[in-house]
């Protein structure tokens, strides 16, 4: 004591800012060390998945998984095996690995596993309150079942005529590019894509008041909307800061707006056509409520975003990658031409039918998704304790672990559509493998197209859960707009083959980004002259 008795006087002699700084400093300081030494010396469960060795409590990984949480991924799998679990800001993530982790969470029963629990905060300020995830799984599964009634063969064969002239007036408007005018220009591929997507689909799903209302402001709103959904909004959904205003009023102009025009349909003012809007009014649930307006104009904004965002992203890689294979674009450009071209140089237009028979432009699509998954994790909340298989947890030590119940379960398709362990070169962009008659590739889309049928209440789709390939989710929440899809990736980027060649801006392909919801490429710079 007698040895400590000056060091206490010391400390109390200090100047009082010095005392705060020692406890700014000394505080986080033993809250490290702590941590540490609880990881360290602390007796584990033995059935509880291991923890990711982390510094910081609360913060845990999420510097490291934020950055890159692919890299990230992989390495936690060499050191913990498929199933882990680590912190991120205060939260329990259990990583499930593999095309049969991914089931555990994506073919989990709702008494388990709840998307609801882990999105509502991020989805319902953007897209509206009683849909998607702000409801009951059976409402939702309803929902998706009206939507669907939406995209019959009619409507889509109306589609692929009025996407190729939006396209057109874009070329001529925004790029200024044409035969007397070729260039080459350099464009922000990523910008260039997002405003295709939009367009076309405003003029499609969205309806033609939708695309004629596309002005600055309603730009601007949609600036505003998707500012609202990032990862801090996930997170942090109430932040007293003036984007989460921004989007809220934005939301409230986007459904007003929708509202007017569904009320001026009534009185005969505008025309219909084969759009969502006209599919979805009159949807009535099972229990014999109607969808009011207001819950189809939250409906249209769920679409509007999570179409925009997906779509934009993937065409965006895949002009990149065409950019950097001057090879593969001819060889496309070539399949245009066998099949749409006239003798005097010009291309007849694609039908609907036509644009399930082009196996190149397919494989480029599929090997593009394979490679970018749109979103890298997909979150679940446990409400349920889960058994994890042991073939699955730790087969080499006899033991099965249990996620409890508040953890987060997190099923990442990219993983296993990146995996070395089932795909050969699985880092390279290779569309051709998905023309091999039994390799890798068209085995998986087989698992995940043809497998075992399962109605969740939208129409019997492929469960697919268990594919190492799944580019639109699977399970009860596989995406309903895949034929959409599609079909608006094939026909926007045909028109940008047949009318442009493109050539890589800089050397090195562009890194990705994975600071955003949906996974993007950095400086996605591009160079692209009009074909003469």
């Amino acid at each position: 004591m007698e040895h400590i008795e000056p060091v206490v006087a010391w400390a109390q002699a200090l100047p009082l800012p010095l005392k705060i700084v020692g406890l700014i400093v000394g505080v986080p300081f033993v809250a490290i060390v702590l941590n540490v030494l609880r990881q360290l010396l602390v007796p584990k469960d033995p059935t509880a998945p291991p923890v990711v060795f982390h510094y910081i409590p609360w913060f845990g990984s999420a510097a490291y998984y934020g950055v890159d949480p692919y890299k990230f991924m992989f390495e936690c799998r060499e050191k913990y095996g498929d199933v882990f679990t680590f912190i991120l800001l205060g939260r329990r993530m259990t990583v499930a690995l593999g095309p049969k982790g991914n089931n555990l969470s994506l073919g989990g029963k709702v008494s388990h596993v709840s998307a609801e629990d882990a999105y509502t905060p991020l989805t319902t300020p953007v897209f509206g309150k009683g849909v998607v995830y702000d409801c009951p799984n059976d409402m939702l599964m309803q929902q998706k079942k009206f939507i669907k009634h939406g995209l019959t063969t009619e409507a889509l064969q109306s589609y692929t005529e009025l996407m190729p002239p939006e396209c057109h007036q874009y070329f001529a408007k925004e790029l200024k590019l044409s035969k007397a005018n070729p260039g080459p220009k350099t464009v922000d591929v990523l910008h260039m894509m997002a405003q295709l997507i939009v367009l076309t689909a405003g003029r499609t799903l969205q309806g033609k008041e939708i695309r004629e209302s596309m002005s600055l402001h309603f730009a601007k709103l949609l600036e505003d909307l998707d500012k609202g959904f990032t990862p801090l909004n996930m997170m942090f959904p109430n932040l007293p800061l003036p984007s989460y205003r921004r989007r809220d009023r934005a939301q409230k102009q986007m459904s007003d707006f929708y509202m007017s025009i569904m009320a001026k349909r009534r009185t005969g003012e505008y025309d219909h056509e084969n759009d969502m809007i006209q599919a979805l009014q009159g949807s009535v649930y099972r229990n014999g409520t109607p969808l009011t307006d207001r819950d189809v104009a939250h409906m249209m904004i769920a679409l509007l975003m999570a179409g925009q965002h997906t779509s934009s992203a993937t065409s965006s890689w895949f002009l990149l990658h065409l950019a950097h294979d001057q090879e593969l674009q001819q060889r496309l450009y070539q399949e245009q031409v066998d099949k749409f071209g006239n003798p005097d140089g010009t291309f007849r237009p694609m039908t609907f039918d036509d644009t399930k028979k082009l196996p190149l432009m397919d494989s480029c699509i599929r090997e593009t998704l394979r490679l970018h998954a749109p979103i890298h994790s997909i979150l679940r909340k446990v409400l349920q304790p889960i058994v994890v298989p042991q073939s699955l947890a730790a087969p080499s030590e006899n033991v099965s672990y249990v996620i409890p119940k508040g953890h987060f379960i997190v099923a990442a398709p990219g993983v296993s559509q990146m995996d070395p362990k089932i795909w050969e070169e699985a880092s390279r962009w290779n569309p051709l493998r998905w023309l091999v008659d039994g390799g890798v590739a068209k085995t998986a889309d087989e698992q995940y197209t043809s497998g075992e049928k399962v109605d969740y209440g939208f129409g019997a789709v492929s469960k697919g859960t268990e594919s190492p390939y799944q580019p639109f989710g699977a399970g009860r929440h596989r995406c309903v707009g895949e034929q959409f899809a599609y079909l608006q990736l094939t026909l926007v980027i045909g028109e940008v083959i047949r009318n442009f060649k493109l050539t890589a801006a800089q050397d090195e392909f562009p890194k990705t980004n994975y600071q955003t919801m949906i996974v993007l490429p950095l400086d996605p710079k591009i160079n692209i002259e009009a074909r003469v």
